[in-house]
């Protein structure tokens, strides 16, 4: 049934295709499509607009127009689909038959980019004991994974995240990972990773949340992994700057991979130990 009700606007123009919105809708009504966020379906949005903090560009409003009726039951088949948690507040997926039943317009269409069930928050059990993950021989493929947490995209990790408690980050432009051969032998044991890229990502954006991030974990401390080219050089500005605005005297250390896969330099005091 068709009503005027207050439903969720994106202005594409303004959009950037963070997908922080995704994460931030529990209706999962959002999803990034061709690299900007969309809505999936009007029956998932019930336009209370939780998602507008989220937008740092402001791209989201809530607006009165004619729209189908917001529908829980389609809301928990739809989560149920893409093996998203469903809220509490939405109807007991028990009682209900979910199969993934048509809503009114069509079945919702599959997200790309930030709108897929992978955007969910979890922690992960890394393959053996950071000494064990440690000496496994750089050469051997297929080698145990030191991956401790989802998601790993900064602007996608929410600073409420269970794994962000006590942490020791691991700040890394996006770069590193493929240049770098012994990236997860060397650097990821029992840390927290965080990619971004200081060059085409938003700067204050970063800066924002992990400065949020620091005020509301104790965090150990951060080992910024950013490559030799000068575009590069802003992760280390963004961890300082973002410590500062979050009144936190957090050590940080920076380590600087050449584009042939070395170490080139490091902060005082060495290398970090990020294995036992």
């Amino acid at each position: 049934m068709r009503a005027t009700r207050k439903l969720i606007t994106v202005n594409e123009d303004l959009c950037n295709g963070c997908g922080n919105c995704v994460t931030g809708c529990a209706e999962g009504a959002l999803a990034v499509i061709d690299g900007k966020a969309r809505l999936v379906n009007e029956v998932f949005c019930d336009g209370l607009g939780a998602c507008l903090g989220e937008c740092p560009t402001g791209a989201l409003k809530v607006v009165e127009v004619q729209a189908e009726d917001f529908d829980p039951e389609a809301v928990v088949s739809h989560l149920t689909s893409q093996g998203r948690a469903v809220p509490d507040h939405m109807p007991d997926p028990a009682s209900l038959r979910l199969s993934l039943r048509p809503v009114q317009g069509g079945v919702a269409p599959k997200p790309h980019g930030g709108g897929c069930p992978g955007s969910r928050t979890m922690s992960l059990k890394p393959q053996g004991s950071p000494c064990q993950q440690a000496n496994v021989p750089t050469q051997q493929s297929g080698g145990p994974s030191n991956l401790s947490h989802w998601p790993i995209q900064l602007r996608l990790v929410p600073p409420t995240a269970p794994f962000l408690k006590n942490a020791r980050l691991l700040l890394t432009a996006d770069c590193v990972p493929p240049s770098y051969p012994d990236f997860n032998a060397k650097l990821l044991p029992g840390r927290v990773l965080l990619l971004g890229c200081p060059k085409f990502d938003d700067a204050q954006a970063y800066i924002d949340k992990l400065a949020e991030i620091l005020r509301q974990n104790p965090i150990q401390d951060i080992a910024v992994v950013q490559m030799e080219v000068p575009c590069c050089a802003g992760l280390t500005t963004i961890a300082l700057r973002a410590a500062q605005a979050a009144g936190s005297a957090v050590p940080i250390e920076t380590i600087v991979i050449t584009r042939d896969g070395q170490t080139q330099a490091h902060g005082a005091g060495g290398l970090p130990r990020f294995a036992g």
